[in-house]
């Protein structure tokens, strides 16, 4: 019989994360029993080449009490929310049904939102790009941001993943390898479910989905760029790109104690032509046991973002000890740069087993003008 690969280490997180709203999952692991509120709460399978494996039984979907957190409760009047059309059907918008007849627009949930954004992508191609952009910015969501209008993406080598515009990044060796959700994902498969409201689809997720004032810490801007390994490394158009972190005190919105009706740090993209999405956040901050990071999920589509079990991808980005350091090093973050001096990359629970190799962002900028982060997402939807 085989051995058991070793699990990795179980860190138990601060008293502030815990929440009474909290729907527990069940948790099977290969190796000694994880508790149900360590961070590897949430949908995992092994890393190709090795890693911990851990069966995992969700229970059935439930929602926060609040359909919009940090919005208003259900039932409540939207402001400034768009009329339907009334049609024969029933009520649509820009010309699509809605797929809550009863609710506002305003209430008809992430995929409504990415098939009007990727409608008004199309309008782009019909219009002109000049046209078309101005067009886009006059009626897109707050806080979501303007699509690139670029052509048709090339193909790209096994060696570098081409963008629409012809330039060539460096993949890493690897796919982006499968990691936890952790118990704070917000996608309903650990209660709260972000995803059902409106809103969520926007680049700027340091206010609460509704609007409001930013959370505190060190700007950071960070980009995703995806590549399609079944499809020879071809820029990831089209995919919806769901991220989520702590804030600078590493609280999670959503389920932290006193800030479970908020829903800042959240957001969804659409990929574009290059097979990327950029955020504007801040630099997360350290709680005891995690080296700082984001998670974000990879949905193949629009309408398959409502159900968190369609995710193509669920990973984390790390983010280089030096930057970290210099950002906790700032007021605002708490007990971060004592928490970090405790950890290190190979101690990590998530990143442990290869450092963080294929997940280390690129950075650049400085605490006082803000970061920027890329990383490159290799998804491989043959496996």
């Amino acid at each position: 019989m085989p051995a058991t690969p070793p699990s990795k280490p179980v860190a138990t997180p601060s008293a502030a994360h815990t929440s009474s709203t909290r729907v527990e999952s069940r948790v099977r692991v290969t190796g000694p029993r994880l508790s149900a509120r360590a961070e590897p709460l949430g949908r995992a399978k092994p890393r190709n080449g090795g890693g911990h494996s851990v069966s995992i039984a969700l229970p059935p979907r439930a929602h926060h009490p609040l359909r919009h957190a940090g919005i208003r409760r259900r039932g409540d009047r939207p402001v400034n929310s768009p009329e339907p059309t009334r049609t024969p059907d029933g009520p649509a918008f820009e010309g699509r049904l809605l797929d809550r007849p009863d609710d506002d627009v305003v209430d008809q949930g992430a995929a409504f939102d990415i098939r009007t954004l990727l409608t008004r992508r199309g309008m782009l191609g019909a219009v002109g790009i000049a046209a078309g952009a101005a067009l886009l910015a006059a009626c897109a969501p707050r806080g979501s941001a303007a699509p690139s209008s670029a052509a048709a993406s090339p193909a790209a080598t096994p060696s570098a993943a081409a963008t629409a515009g012809g330039a060539a990044t460096a993949l890493p060796s690897g796919e982006i390898p499968e990691e936890t959700a952790g118990p704070f994902p917000g996608d309903g498969s650990n209660g709260p479910d972000v995803l059902e409201g409106s809103g969520v689809v926007r680049s700027d997720i340091r206010a609460d989905v509704g609007g409001g004032d930013a959370v505190d810490g060190v700007p950071l801007s960070f980009t995703l760029r995806l590549t399609d390994m079944a499809n020879g490394d071809r820029p990831f158009a089209g995919v919806a790109v769901y991220v989520w972190h702590c804030d600078a005190e590493g609280r999670y919105s959503m389920y932290t104690s006193g800030v479970e009706d908020r829903s800042w740090l959240r957001g969804v993209q659409v990929t574009d032509a290059d097979g990327q999405v950029t955020f504007t956040s801040i630099f997360p901050g350290c709680y005891p046991g995690r080296w700082p990071h984001i998670h974000f999920e990879v949905y193949p589509d629009a309408a398959s973002i409502t159900d968190s079990g369609n995710a193509i991808a669920t990973s984390q980005l790390a983010f280089p000890q030096s930057a970290a350091s210099a950002v906790y090093a700032r007021a605002g973050y708490g007990d971060s740069a004592s928490n970090l001096g405790r950890l290190s990359l190979a101690s990590d629970m998530v990143f442990g087993d290869d450092g963080g190799a294929l997940q280390l962002a690129t950075m650049t900028g400085d605490v006082d003008a803000g970061y920027t982060a890329s990383l490159v997402v290799r998804v491989d939807t043959a496996t």
